[in-house]
């Protein structure tokens, strides 16, 4: 199916309330996004502004007209797959195999780490916000109660590469060998990355800068929400590369989406996408979306419903013209 720019989508304004600061680039707790709709399908622009999205009102207009900005087309992209699985009264997830995804902390929270152990988690994704001191103390602790845990190190390009060395040189081994790869430690530059690498021996990863060139990175992270899969996993496998895709922190309509698009490229590229981060709508106020995605666990609960699912909590929402 293709939707021409004279398509007019409706569009449902939503807003999501996190329950404590989500990485260190943003100060708000609340985010408002859309859930459109457009030939019987549905998808979510969810955009973040501060790691370079254009605002919500931009990206509306962007998808009344041009329909030019990567959020908006990938949200259309999702509209298609889901609108063609609905069309045939088909589940998106029917016969698919969602990797199993990380846990997400926001914070250095030995309560929260502590419920992630005993939902299953075996790996951990750490929002640091370059308080060196209290991380590498918090790593090292949990690092010696649950040896057996992995860690991801997230920076959102919010500190310096001295500030990063810092933070891994007061690490005890244990704790440095647990660390399975520290993602956007400064914005990506190959040269810098490259060197970096070479100093401290830490894996690499790249988000906001992920692209078919970026070489300097050892992982690539894949967001749905922005990315287009294919073409990022097939640079990965010609530079040797990891594979992690996770969700926009956003709607978990969008975060469906993210779960399926990894599910698809497992069928692609078997064993491609390792341990992924499909699960973070446990980091927002829970709703009726929410519940249908399950408690917060390491396997992702696909919601009933045709195509990507919540048939009957999107067919009751307020549903108005995109212009």
């Amino acid at each position: 199916m293709i939707f021409l720019p004279d398509d007019k989508p409706q569009i449902s304004l939503y807003r999501l309330r996190a329950k404590g600061f989500l990485n260190a680039m943003s100060g708000r707790r609340e985010f408002e996004g859309a859930l459109i709709r457009l030939g019987g399908g549905y998808g979510c622009i969810h955009p973040w502004p501060e790691l370079g999205d254009p605002p919500l009102a931009k990206c509306l207009a962007d998808l009344a007209e041009a329909r030019r900005w990567p959020i908006v087309r990938r949200a259309l992209r999702c509209v298609q797959f889901d609108s063609a699985a609905r069309s045939h009264e088909e589940s998106l997830f029917e016969e698919m195999e969602v990797p199993r995804s990380h846990a997400t902390l926001s914070a250095p929270d030995p309560a929260a780490l502590d419920a992630a152990v005993a939902a299953g988690f075996e790996v951990v994704k750490l929002k640091c916000a370059g308080e060196a001191r209290k991380e590498a103390a918090f790593l090292s602790a949990m690092a010696q109660e649950y040896p057996n845990l992995r860690w991801r190190l997230d920076f959102n390009e919010s500190a310096t590469a001295a500030q990063v060395a810092g933070l891994l040189a007061g690490l005890p081994d244990a704790a440095r060998r647990a660390v399975d790869f520290v993602e956007d430690p400064f914005p990506y530059a190959e040269g810098e990355w490259v060197e970096f690498r070479r100093r401290t021996g830490v894996c690499l990863a790249v988000d906001r800068e992920a692209s078919p060139l970026s070489i300097g990175a050892k992982v690539l992270i894949i967001k749905p929400a922005v990315d287009e899969p294919l073409p990022l996993a097939e640079a990965a496998l010609r530079n040797r590369q990891r594979v992690v895709l996770t969700s926009y922190m956003d709607h978990p309509l969008g975060q469906a989406f993210a779960a399926w698009e990894a599910a698809r490229l497992g069928l692609q590229f078997p064993g491609l996408p390792g341990v992924c981060g499909l699960q973070t709508h446990h980091l927002f106020q829970p709703d009726a979306f929410s519940e249908l995605l399950g408690p917060w666990s390491p396997v992702f609960q696909p919601p009933p419903g045709t195509g990507l699912g919540f048939d009957d909590l999107l067919d009751a929402l307020p549903w108005t013209q995109s212009y």
